[in-house]
């Protein structure tokens, strides 16, 4: 059972203690929907493991928080502990601290100045077509529906704006087989992978500023294959790259220009995730930031499933207590002061008192 009028902090090592690996929410999900059941200015649906609840107060603006209930693996850092002001365990920074604000708003804020839709969904951790927020824009988009969205990703409780897009490709580069005891013969494909790596080294990432955030773009070498045996000069190489672009760019564009930088050799697509723009000029956006970010916002270096939101036409921001750099680490912690900080903020803006 979860106690919606626990402190915060107790509330965030409750949901910690509730084992709840991508693909075996089920408990946690059923805990959640249980406390969410029992508040009667919500109305609560669940689609598998993704619970929804939202008010319905005729408010002229309506909000969707957001947060995934699934953490990695745990490492025997499960059940969670409190050591000097921090509360350790699997989940706690990505992003169960986060679910524990979302459940203290459900619970504190009735009367909120906009109409929320808070939402609870399984399997982000894992491969994208499991994802419970993708499951619920394909099956329930109107359960997400509103005029802006927060995402409680872990930020270490600056708010983020939009997301950087990301494609992998395979540059493939051929030779010619041969034995390596005649190996001029042949045409040794990794040899001419050199000049992949070549232009990667000569590459100068860009920094576009997008609706006043500067995001810092990144192509890189993730993984080289190639080889046939140790007696064979191989005739296919691939070097897989990931390029992390900027939302002023569609996947569309992020490819062309892979297609350029690689001009010459054979490139394949394999995998990508487009970006979100900021949409902080919305005006829900733009209130969120100046109450609960004391206006000042940085750009996510990174994809997140506001990603989600915006392909839904619904502008949001990453906003969390947890710290990105601790998440799926053994020692993962969240302070237990900014997860109290970033309730009280939350309440206070839902509320309309900041």
């Amino acid at each position: 059972m979860l106690d919606l009028t626990s402190d915060v902090a107790d509330l965030t090592a409750a949901v910690v203690d509730i084992r709840s690996e991508s693909g075996d929410e089920r408990i946690l999900a059923d805990a959640v929907e249980r406390a969410l059941s029992d508040l009667p200015h919500l109305k609560v649906s669940r689609d598998g493991d993704a619970i929804v609840a939202r008010t319905d107060l005729g408010r002229p603006r309506r909000v969707v928080i957001a947060g995934h209930i699934d953490t990695v693996p745990i490492v025997d850092n499960v059940p969670s502990h409190v050591d000097g002001g921090r509360l350790y365990g699997c989940g706690t920074s990505d992003m169960k601290a986060g679910v524990a604000v979302q459940l203290k708003l459900a619970a504190l804020v009735t009367e909120p100045v906009h109409d929320v839709t808070y939402v609870f969904y399984d399997n982000e951790e894992v491969d994208a077509s499991r994802n419970g927020l993708r499951r619920l824009a394909l099956h329930h988009p109107e359960w997400l529906a509103g005029d802006f969205a927060i995402l409680m990703e872990p930020t270490d409780g600056v708010i983020e704006g939009g997301c950087q897009g990301t494609m992998r490709v395979r540059v493939v580069t051929r030779g010619k087989r041969a034995h390596s005891a005649r190996s001029w013969m042949g045409e040794n494909a990794i040899h001419g992978a050199g000049a992949v790596l070549d232009v990667l080294r000569a590459y100068t990432p860009r920094e576009p500023e997008v609706e006043g955030l500067r995001f810092h773009e990144g192509l890189n070498a993730v993984a080289v294959e190639g080889g046939v045996a140790g007696n064979v000069i191989p005739d296919e190489c691939a070097v897989t790259v990931n390029y992390r672009f900027a939302p002023d760019l569609s996947v569309a564009d992020a490819e062309a220009h892979l297609r350029e930088v690689f001009d010459g050799f054979e490139v394949m697509v394999t995998d990508a995730a487009a970006p979100a723009r900021p949409g902080l000029d919305a005006p829900s956006a733009a209130a969120f930031v100046a109450a609960v970010g004391e206006g000042r916002a940085r750009a996510k270096l990174g994809w997140t499933d506001v990603s989600r939101f915006s392909e839904l036409g619904v502008p949001a921001v990453n906003y969390g207590p947890g710290d990105p750099l601790l998440a799926h680490t053994r020692d993962e912690y969240a302070e237990i002061a900014r997860i109290r900080e970033a309730e009280e903020r939350m309440v206070a803006w839902l509320g309309g008192s900041r």
